[in-house]
């Protein structure tokens, strides 16, 4: 078994924001996979099903983005999954846009919602970070991470988002280096 975590906010005007590119990649997984009707548990959207005969969660917790180790330990403790079978979607600064970097377990490096869920479950967990970039000119981090995507944005966003989920078997195999490189030649 394997849990997909997306990061977010679950607010209706945070949709498109770069924060919630982490939300984006579980809504396509779970098109792409026919995964179950997204039900609200553990305070969280829960979908369930399989991919290449893997049993597959996939949640949006909704407890925004600062506290979203409150819904996956609730979840572990429930279906006693361990943290190495969890692995993690979310938008990243220092990652190059339209880039991702799979790694397993590392530093927070200043994400917020990466150190609700190292203070909840730890480091033994996979991450995919996808690429945002930087902000260009004089505009904060927090402001710049809250903005909806442009235009040229959200194509690059949508090919990566192909781009990750056809490439998921190789992520369900927790082949992290090849995943990355896999998704970011394509």
């Amino acid at each position: 078994m394997l849990l997909f975590v997306g990061l977010g906010n679950p607010t209706p005007d945070s949709e498109n924001n770069r924060h919630n590119v982490g939300f984006k990649i579980i809504d396509t997984i779970n098109k792409k996979f026919s995964l179950s009707k997204q039900k609200p548990k553990f305070k969280g959207l829960l979908t369930t099903g399989n991919i290449e005969g893997e049993k597959v969660y996939a949640i949006k917790p909704l407890t925004f983005m600062n506290n979203s180790g409150v819904c996956i330990r609730e979840l572990l403790e429930y279906f006693k999954f361990d943290a190495e079978d969890v692995i993690v979607f979310h938008d990243d600064l220092d990652v190059e846009f339209g880039k991702i970097k799979a790694k397993f377990g590392r530093s927070s490096a200043g994400h917020n919602g990466i150190a609700s869920i190292d203070k909840f479950i730890g480091k033994d967990y996979s991450r995919v970070r996808i690429g945002i970039g930087k902000p260009k000119g004089k505009i904060e981090t927090a402001d710049y991470v809250l903005q909806n995507f442009d235009e040229d944005e959200n194509d690059g966003i949508e090919q990566i988002t192909k781009n990750i989920t056809d490439s998921i078997s190789i992520l369900l195999d927790k082949n992290l280096d090849l995943f990355s490189s896999t998704v970011n030649n394509k």
